[in-house]
């Protein structure tokens, strides 16, 4: 069983975000300045701006069994798009099909929101193709998704450490994760980890470091 005790990061590989280095799918990427930070922005390829999907980028050299996955990201819905959800997150254990992957992501839009429904839906963990989040929701709801306070468009740390079949999500340095999978469904799997966003979201990735188990 993962410890809750926040990871620490000694030691651990700063991965690069070098546009030149992904291997993107359905997306384009820009190195850019966002909130005072060196920042890799993900957006549609042209004519797609209008198409609801998923944008993934591939970091190379980052073969992943388990550990610690640490990043920055920032995510607000597009501004022609106000009522998307601005997801944003990573995926790991990406086979050499890119359309099958684990994934921890937020919805930043709902954190803040009155409803106290959409709150729960903030922090979601998926594994497509098989168990998209409609699956995830309807069969076991509340297992895969929950709570954590952001801001849409600031600036989000998160860290997903991943033992075997179990992994932990924190968000913004929390003592206690905001979200527990014991049943990581691609099970005790090995990959490439992915930089993940929307179509429909402007997004910002920063400072993802790996710390392999001790």
């Amino acid at each position: 069983m993962l410890s809750f005790a926040a990871a620490s990061h000694a030691g651990g590989q700063s991965l690069s975000l070098d546009a030149s280095k992904l291997q993107l799918v359905r997306c384009r990427a820009q190195t850019v300045q966002y909130r005072g930070r060196k920042a890799l922005r993900l957006l549609p390829l042209a004519g797609q701006d209008a198409t609801d999907t998923t944008m993934v980028a591939i970091l190379a050299g980052s073969d992943f069994t388990g550990g610690t996955i640490a990043l920055d990201v920032a995510g607000a819905p597009r501004a022609d798009v106000p009522a998307s959800r601005g997801f944003i997150g990573l995926a790991f254990h990406v086979s050499g099909d890119p359309e099958r992957y684990e994934s921890f992501y937020v919805r930043p839009t709902n954190a803040r929101c009155d409803d106290q429904l959409r709150r729960n839906h903030t922090v979601q963990y998926v594994s497509v193709p098989d168990y998209p989040w409609q699956r995830l929701r309807q069969e076991t709801p509340g297992v895969y998704e929950s709570y954590a306070d952001m801001e849409a468009g600031a600036w989000t740390h998160l860290e997903v450490r991943v033992q075997g079949t179990h992994a932990l999500l924190f968000v913004n340095g929390a003592s206690q994760p905001a979200l527990i999978v014991n049943d990581l469904k691609l099970g005790d799997a090995r990959g490439p980890i992915a930089l993940w966003s929307w179509t429909f979201t402007d997004g910002y990735f920063a400072n993802v470091t790996v710390t392999p188990h001790d």
